[in-house]
């Protein structure tokens, strides 16, 4: 159910976005999309009162929505520009979903929990967020869609899935938190040509794990 979008939540979410700021966070369209999204309408109501701290939280199914940081730097990262077509793997909340599209990018979402996926869009239909969505293992990828344009991998695994790499377009980026199941680097590669990839890595992150098959 959706909670009222109050001026107290508007004055901590300009609180959370300056906060960002002194972080490293320097993309003012990433900025202004975090600030129209209402995060608290993305979080369980045990966590609500919490929702503009820059702090992970459970969601349930053994997942949490992302810090704050977490999601502007992966979008940071991932060099988002308007009418970017991309495919984000692991909707989880739904929030990181909803900070694209208020970037004007047209987003195909997969997620393989089918109780965050349920929940997901139902939460961001609310909102009129209106994403492609798909329940599915995100190992595959959405290929009938593909290439796309940026890729976004919201779960951390020991290697980027070869699948995913052949559905992104020459030129675009993909983002992995890439590692052991305690601490990942997040890694962009950029796709040179269909068989040349440019892979750097930027900081160390914890994110659940990325898992194969789904869950009914």
């Amino acid at each position: 159910m959706q909670t009222a979008d109050t001026y107290r939540h508007k004055g901590l979410r300009r609180k959370l976005i300056d906060e960002l700021r002194t972080k490293g966070i320097t993309n003012n369209d990433i900025l202004e999309a975090m600030n129209r999204v209402p995060r608290h309408n993305f979080m369980d109501s045990g966590f609500i009162g919490f929702a503009y701290k820059d702090q992970a939280f459970p969601i349930g199914a053994g997942q949490t929505i992302s810090q704050p940081y977490t999601v502007a730097f992966q979008t940071q990262l991932l060099d988002v520009v308007k009418h970017d077509k991309i495919l984000e793997v692991g909707t989880g909340s739904g929030y990181q979903c909803a900070v694209l599209l208020e970037m004007g990018t047209t987003v195909y979402t997969i997620e393989r929990h089918r109780e965050l996926f349920l929940s997901a869009q139902s939460k961001l239909l609310s909102l009129r967020y209106k994403p492609t969505f798909f329940f599915g293992d995100g190992y595959e990828g959405v290929p009938a869609y593909s290439p796309y344009d940026r890729i976004i991998i919201t779960a951390g695994g020991p290697d980027i899935p070869e699948k995913l790499l052949q559905q992104l377009k020459i030129g675009g980026k993909l983002v992995m938190p890439v590692g052991n199941s305690d601490i990942q680097k997040m890694t962009l590669v950029e796709k040179m040509s269909e068989n040349e990839f440019r892979r750097t890595e930027h900081g160390t992150f914890n994110f659940v794990p990325l898992c194969k098959g789904k869950i009914y």
